[in-house]
């Protein structure tokens, strides 16, 4: 993800990068937007659901907006199909290195913020099962 980045001078150009991300999320089931899938803390509306298959976590994801969107989809691009041990322990460095964070509003900072601590969280969980 890192090198994706790396591709655009501009942070117009990342936006749109991260807006296409979210245009091509796999769709999420409307039965799936529940209240227990949100995740607090983000101004947007975001669900994140997590199937563990074959030893690896599987995320899905949706936004009622479209950046946001994005966010998430770049998020589960990178940890979906990973163990929950190796989700757990990454530090989520390349979000730093990619300059993401310094180049939200604050409240979209915090609603990253709010999905890396989900989505650790939830590895957390099924990495003590």
């Amino acid at each position: 993800m890192v090198d994706d980045f790396a591709m655009f001078d501009e942070w117009l150009d990342k936006y749109e990068y991260i807006i296409g991300l979210g245009k091509n999320l796999e769709a999420f089931p409307e039965e799936k937007k529940t209240e227990d899938r949100l995740i607090s803390g983000c101004q947007s509306r975001v669900w994140l659901d997590c199937e563990p298959r074959d030893g690896k976590l599987w995320f899905t994801a949706d936004s009622d907006a479209i950046i946001t969107k994005g966010i998430i989809s770049l998020l589960i691009s990178v940890y979906s199909g990973r163990t929950a041990k190796e989700i757990a322990e990454d530090d989520f460095a390349f979000v730093s290195e990619i300059g993401l964070s310094e180049n939200l509003s604050p409240t979209r900072a915090n609603g990253l913020s709010s999905m890396i601590a989900t989505i650790k969280k939830t590895a957390s969980e099924y990495a003590g099962q």
